[in-house]
């Protein structure tokens, strides 16, 4: 239950403190005297301090609150809540505020802890009546989130004590996904879909296809495929076919180690990492590629059999909504995993935010995965960036060791233009 804050919680005091010392005052003053008058004004006191204590108590009985809104969202995405209060009783209610806990309120400022949020203040309610109202709340975080239950609160009308009365009405689930962003092409080599559309005069990755079979030529089929010897005998072009392998053609590898991660809240590495793997994953299962994920974190293990479509995507944002960079594992050991089950011509996608000290280790691995065949998409950020002075810093020789890999790779700072850096 929402607890009010602590200088409002000692104001409150004070004033009762003030009041009963007057009361008390008060009646002190009526037995040493015989009047009228100070037995007057400590009654008055003391139904004051009655009033001040129950009153409020009396205004958040009874009454019943509920919120309806979206179960799922997108981060940076404004939702809408819709409030009601009803109240059952003939009388009004007056000046009840409504407090809601919301643990996605906040979480963008590190500095701040998020969690509660006044949805709003009713300064009148009649008897036997309903109020609604839509609250607008920004998904700053994406995760999942219990939200509720909501508070009904009053400190009217002297400010003297504050009533709370929580109500389990409220309570439900919302999960809020990354903030995804559009690519329009990636260097993905031996991709099925481009492979069926011609795209590729022959897919560069070794293995990545396999000769099927001849069949009559099609409009919109690359003309390097034509068979000539076999065209020239039937008097007829044919052209060859090739089969995509039935493994995985995209692997996305993020670093859930906790070392790696550099900066605060959303302006970090990992939350940077998880944007561009969820729009790459969106990109691979729009383009019929099939896509898997992969991760090793303390809590979350990011593991799934490739796949395309709207449901495989689907599941793969479910993953990264709640992905946390809390594990121990080295990339490089995490790539090493992965060498074991990639195929020739798969593109596996790295993230590298990792210490210096560890870069040896990962370019070795990555040199096991270019020994079978497979092809290297990089995003490498720069940590220095991601502090507080933020300095460019200097990833020459990582650059360097990719280009003789012979891997592709995208640089990333920290307030970059993700859509402008993948759509160059």
């Amino acid at each position: 239950m929402p607890q009010p804050s602590l200088a409002g919680w000692l104001t409150l005091r004070r004033k009762a403190i003030v009041l009963l010392a007057l009361t008390v005052v008060a009646y002190l003053s009526a037995l040493n005297r015989d009047q009228s008058l100070p037995w007057a004004i400590g009654a008055l006191l003391g139904a004051t301090l009655l009033t001040g204590f129950l009153w409020p108590r009396w205004l958040v009985r009874r009454l019943s609150v509920t919120r309806r809104g979206p179960s799922r969202a997108e981060e940076g995405e404004t939702i809408r809540f819709r409030v009601e209060v009803s109240n059952p009783g003939w009388l009004p209610r007056f000046m009840v505020e409504l407090v809601d806990r919301l643990p996605f309120v906040g979480l963008a400022d590190p500095e701040q802890g998020g969690g509660e949020k006044v949805l709003g203040v009713l300064a009148y309610l009649p008897g036997r009546r309903t109020s609604a109202f839509d609250v607008p709340v920004l998904c700053e975080k994406r995760g999942h989130y219990r939200l509720g239950p909501v508070s009904l609160a009053s400190s009217f009308p002297l400010g003297l004590a504050e009533a709370r009365l929580r109500r389990n009405d409220g309570v439900q689930a919302l999960t809020i996904y990354p903030d995804v962003f559009s690519i329009l092409g990636l260097p993905l080599h031996g991709a099925p879909s481009q492979i069926h559309r011609g795209g590729y005069l022959l897919p560069e990755g070794a293995g990545a296809a396999e000769f099927s079979g001849l069949r009559e030529y099609r409009r919109g089929d690359n003309p390097r495929h034509i068979h000539w010897p076999t065209t020239a005998r039937l008097n007829e072009l044919m052209v060859r076919e090739y089969e995509p392998l039935a493994s995985a053609c995209l692997s996305i590898v993020l670093d859930q180690a906790a070392e790696s991660n550099v900066g605060l809240g959303k302006e970090s590495t990992f939350e940077y990492a998880v944007r561009v793997a969820a729009s790459i994953a969106r990109y691979g299962c729009t383009q019929s590629i099939r896509t898997r994920l992969a991760g090793a974190g303390g809590q979350t293990w990011l593991q799934g059999q490739p796949g395309t479509g709207d449901a495989h995507y689907q599941g793969i944002l479910d993953q990264l909504a709640v992905v946390d960079c809390d594990g121990v594992t080295p990339y490089a050991r995490l790539l090493d995993q992965v060498a074991q089950t990639t195929i020739r011509g798969e593109t596996v996608v790295i993230f590298l935010a990792e210490q210096t000290a560890r870069t040896r280790e990962t370019l070795h691995a990555l040199t096991l995965l270019r020994a079978k065949q497979a092809n290297l998409f990089a995003v490498i950020f720069d940590r220095d960036s991601f502090t507080a002075a933020g300095p460019a810093g200097d990833n020459a020789q990582l650059t360097a060791a990719l280009i003789e890999l012979g891997a592709c790779y995208v640089p990333v700072r920290r307030g970059d233009d993700l859509v402008q850096l993948f759509n160059r």
